[in-house]
């Protein structure tokens, strides 16, 4: 038995798919398990749909238990740009308290909306009031929920989506 470590990436042949993982067989006829959840950065259904038998995948590492069971990981055996941290969701969650201070800073204080006539919430160039960024918020996580929703009742059959 060769030695696996944990962090290695490794090419290795498909030789059994089940409906919570595929079977990847190492140098040396050592096997592993790349759980479902470990195929691909999307949802995944079938595993079929994304491996067959015979396939050759680079995987990585992730786990070696005590009984000598491999996990392995073909997503995380992926080269990721860092362009990801740059994300719309993340980028929201760190920049909307220092905007918000900033824009209040100059205002005299306090966390007042202003008067009747700040109807638009900016205050300059790409500035929103807290309120109009919990709108776009809002407005944005519901177009996404309904897209999701679209998109997994069609995959499912519509099961139980379409009564009355």
């Amino acid at each position: 038995m060769s030695t696996v470590e944990v962090g290695a990436k490794l090419e290795g042949k498909v030789t059994g798919i089940t409906h919570f993982g595929a079977f990847i067989e190492l140098e040396g006829g050592v096997t592993g398990l790349v759980h479902i959840s470990e195929i691909a950065d999307t949802y995944v259904k079938e595993v079929k749909e994304h491996l067959k038998l015979e396939d050759t995948v680079t995987v990585k590492v992730i786990n070696v238990d005590a009984n000598g069971k491999i996990g392995l990981s073909i997503k995380k055996a992926i080269e990721k740009p860092v362009v990801e941290e740059q994300r719309p969701s993340g980028a929201f969650r760190k920049e909307m308290p220092r905007e918000g201070f900033r824009e209040r800073s100059g205002s005299g204080g306090g966390f007042s909306k202003g008067g009747p006539d700040r109807k638009s919430g900016f205050s300059g160039v790409n500035r929103l009031s807290f309120e109009d960024k919990v709108s776009r918020f809002l407005k944005d996580s519901e177009e996404r929920i309904t897209s999701l929703k679209k998109n997994t009742e069609g995959k499912r059959g519509g099961r139980g989506a379409r009564r009355g």
